[in-house]
């Protein structure tokens, strides 16, 4: 009767945030009822299970907040104002008509992981379940640090615009009641809960494979992210060096050059290549024509393509082997192929790679550079520049943070990472168009947003959404700038 009543908590909180009339639920999405019913191992791994289903979600991992931090970017675009994605390629939102969903879902996430952790520590258990136990609760840890970071660095801005003094979002640990009305924390005390919820895990979670669960070395690649947006570079470095070691140990690696134009279709049933946390999508519970698979195909909805000046980045190397993953529609656009779909399955029930071992290499080579040590910077920028193209080396040479974030903008295209990557340093995005016969119709669209913006531009971040706004009394003043 436990598993049966957490699947319902889980399946409750998406219906709910699901609903197209978010305004009529005037309960904020922070609050959850009550419930200390977890007795054994096995109701935790319900709700774990209800939670990685949300993370399935088109609205979640699978689609919504993938694209997001791509089209409002400047390596890839909307196809036209009138795709998926155009409304937020075209910053065209305001505080009352913002997407409520990254809020909504996110908080379902942290409120699911919060009956873990609320319960997870009295339950009676063996010796011999241990460390069952300890990975269960590292991976509830884990994936509300994720959410929770996620939602900062879409409400929040960055760390470095000024300390992490802003606003960022409610900090919710614990299960509230649905009377509860908690204000926003913050940018500095969010990133702080992160960092001690992803901390936690790593000590807890086990770095064996876990098909479609975060495991620890996946975590603590996560955490070395979390340090380089703060700034903690040194820390950052030493979780990616822990990260890549451990997990080369556990025999994952880089996928080679041979392998990566179609690795991505890869559906490993032990530890093997370089993805070390994936969305795992099934024809039987994929988010069908609304996955990141489908948008970003030409022969799906076609919504999202990369821009004529990306196009031209990644053509400054003919050889360069992400080339081979853009697929072309005639020679109007350009699109990612990275969501391959797995045997026996279609482009809608592919998987989602959300965290790479190639990130763990580009998060050290970041750091190091950052920290002066310019033999570790070289060695583990070259691992990703030899893979994608064997006769290119930065070996011996003097590596900048430039060369760095140009090789992050090539590997994670259409992965979610721009935007923030290009702002999270006070860098900009920058938006123009280059002639190029190959993909004559790219062009970016008309609309009010700027050619080139940075964090002082008030629509990188988005409002708090109305549905809050109105069940919440403590958010109404505490709206984001510029709305």
């Amino acid at each position: 009767m436990n598993n049966i009543k957490y699947i319902l908590l889980s399946i409750m909180m998406i219906a709910v945030t699901s609903c197209g009339n978010d305004w009529l639920n005037l309960e904020p999405s922070t609050s959850v009822v009550s419930e200390t019913s977890i007795k054994q191992l096995s109701d935790i791994e319900y709700t774990l299970n209800g939670i990685y289903s949300t993370m399935q979600s088109a609205y979640t991992y699978s689609g919504r907040l993938i694209y997001y931090g791509d089209v409002t970017g400047d390596d890839m675009q909307a196809v036209s104002s009138t795709k998926r994605t155009g409304s937020y390629y075209l910053f065209k939102y305001s505080k009352d008509d913002a997407p409520s969903t990254h809020w909504s879902y996110l908080y379902s996430i942290i409120s699911n992981c919060n009956v873990i952790l609320q319960n997870v520590d009295k339950m009676e258990i063996t010796t011999s379940q241990t460390a069952s136990r300890d990975d269960l609760k590292g991976q509830a840890l884990a994936l509300r640090g994720l959410a929770l970071f996620d939602l900062t660095r879409i409400f929040g801005y960055p760390y470095k615009k000024d300390n992490g003094a802003s606003l960022g979002v409610p900090i919710i640990t614990e299960l509230l009641e649905v009377t509860a009305k908690p204000g926003r924390n913050t940018v500095a005390e969010c990133y702080t809960q992160v960092i001690s919820d992803l901390s936690a895990a790593c000590n807890l979670l086990s770095g064996s494979f876990n098909r479609g669960k975060i495991n620890k070395w996946a975590a603590m690649t996560l955490l070395s992210r979390v340090y380089l947006y703060k700034g903690d570079d040194a820390k950052a470095l030493s979780a990616a060096e822990e990260a890549i070691t451990g997990a080369e140990a556990a025999k994952y690696k880089l996928w080679t050059n041979a392998e990566y134009p179609t690795a991505w279709a890869t559906d490993p049933t032990s530890a093997s290549g370089e993805v070390l946390f994936r969305i795992v999508n099934l024809t039987t519970d994929s988010p069908g024509n609304e996955s990141m698979g489908y948008l970003s195909s030409y022969s799906g909805y076609s919504d999202l393509c990369i821009t004529s000046s990306f196009y031209a980045l990644l053509n400054e190397d003919p050889d360069d082997v992400r080339l081979k993953l853009l697929s072309f529609n005639g020679k109007k656009y350009a699109y990612v192929y990275k969501y391959q779909p797995q045997s026996g399955e279609t482009i809608k029930d592919a998987d989602i790679p959300l965290i790479r071992l190639s990130e763990t290499y580009l998060n050290a080579a970041e750091a190091a550079v950052k920290t002066g040590d310019n033999n570790k910077a070289a060695k583990y920028l070259d691992a990703i520049v030899k893979r994608a193209n064997p006769a290119n080396t930065v070996v011996g040479k003097t590596v900048t943070l430039d060369r760095v974030m140009t090789e992050r903008r090539k590997e994670f295209v259409d992965e979610g990472h721009r935007m923030f990557d290009a702002l999270r340093d006070g860098g900009q995005c920058h938006r123009y168009d280059v002639a190029n016969s190959n993909i004559s119709s790219t062009k970016h669209l008309s609309g009010t947003y700027p050619n080139d913006y940075d964090w002082t531009y008030f629509k990188v971040v988005l409002p708090i959404p109305k549905a809050e706004m109105d069940a919440n009394q403590t958010l109404q003043n505490q709206q984001n700038p510029g709305y």
